[in-house]
């Protein structure tokens, strides 16, 4: 018996993965980073391997060395890596890094020089994001850098990658821009020698909506569980998480009864409250306060008063409600649940941060379609 449950599909991410294959010739890379999005990295990432896809991404090292312990094979890349990480050890492990520096290349360099075989090195080039990567006047640096460590045999450049700033709106001029910056970083790193076997831009919105990003290798996240990266547009993605909750209390009280921490929701009228163990500890948003929606007893309310560490509040009026029905705060949405992009767009949010943050060390997860 649960008190507190996420239930993820795994069949949807299976049916997810396939639905993007279909759209691409490129080979996929399932990004499990941030523990799968909430979803369980370990059993998302077979989710996906099962279904085809030919890589694996995440963000740190550990999470590259878990999949590895977990005794997945499959092709792994980890790209943020902070300086002074044992990066033999993923190097060891068979696990590619990236580099968008000179002084991570020589890290990634020593590295493999530490373990005794090349490190599997993809180089990042900025490309207008901002963010990760080598700006256009560093890179001629980098490339030159990467040649001659390739040429010492300490690296092996298998890819070169960026990152999209404005997928979600396909046809933003932003995107032709990087888009024309990344072919330019590949035409260089080519008159530098270096000829990687992956060049990789597209994450899940370029996936679904610009096949001329997709190149040898696409990245899609929130699109394996199902959830959509445009505003507005399904794709016939489906939805991999259920968040829940038991019932632990119900109460008459009369009108005028402030609910919750500062009573900033106050009963109209006589009625029912129920009392659900789920709470921002938890990962319901605190901003959910009066706004979140759930499902009970047949019906979407919203939070009642303030969202507590542990708990919430729920207004149920003369329905009946009892101690251990289920509350449902978000899944598919096929039963008229609440789903992911209706919190998103309750508390002013996106569907990612809705379900990365849900069920915390107190909510059992739980598999459908599980393989072992």
């Amino acid at each position: 018996m649960w008190q507190a449950e996420v239930r993820v599909d795994l069949d949807a991410i299976r049916d997810n993965v396939a639905r993007l294959r279909s759209g691409t010739n490129a080979e996929l890379m399932a990004v499990v980073k941030a523990d799968g999005y909430g979803h369980g990295m370990v059993p998302a990432a077979r989710a996906a391997l099962d279904a085809g896809a030919a890589w694996l991404g995440v963000c740190t090292l550990d999470e590259a060395l878990t999949l590895r312990r977990a005794g997945i094979t499959a092709p792994v890349l980890a790209w943020l890596l902070s300086p002074g990480l044992p990066l033999h050890e993923g190097v060891v492990a068979g696990v590619d890094l990236a580099g968008a520096s000179v002084a991570q290349l020589a890290e990634l360099a020593a590295a493999g020089e530490r373990a005794g075989r090349p490190t599997r090195v993809h180089l990042k080039i900025d490309t207008g994001l901002s963010r990760g990567g080598a700006t256009p006047d560093d890179w001629p640096d980098l490339l030159d850098a990467a040649a001659k460590a390739q040429a010492d045999g300490v690296i092996e450049v298998v890819g070169v990658w960026s990152h999209l700033a404005y997928a979600d709106a396909p046809g933003h001029p932003t995107i032709d821009r990087q888009v024309a910056v990344f072919q330019e970083g590949l035409a260089m790193a080519e008159r530098a020698g270096l000829r990687p076997r992956y060049r990789h831009l597209a994450n899940s919105a370029a996936t679904l909506t610009r096949p001329d990003t997709h190149f040898d290798l696409v990245r899609p996240g929130i699109a394996l569980y199902g959830l959509s990266p445009v505003p507005g547009e399904r794709f016939g993605l489906r939805p991999a998480m259920t968040a829940r909750a038991r019932v632990m209390l119900t109460k008459r009280v009369p009108a005028g009864a402030g609910v919750s921490y500062g009573h900033t929701y106050v009963t109209d009228r006589e009625t029912t409250l129920a009392v659900v163990p789920l709470g921002y500890a938890d990962g319901v948003p605190r901003h959910a306060s009066n706004v979140g929606p759930v499902q009970l007893g047949g019906r979407v309310r919203r939070i009642a008063g303030r969202v507590c560490m542990d708990q919430i509040v729920l207004d149920c009026g003369d329905d009946p409600v009892a101690p251990g029905d289920v509350a449902t705060f978000f899944g598919s949405g096929a039963d008229g649940e609440p789903t992911a992009d209706d919190w998103a767009e309750a508390v002013g949010t996106i569907n990612y941060e809705i379900v990365t943050r849900f069920g915390g060390v107190r909510v059992t997860r739980s598999y459908d379609g599980w393989s072992g």
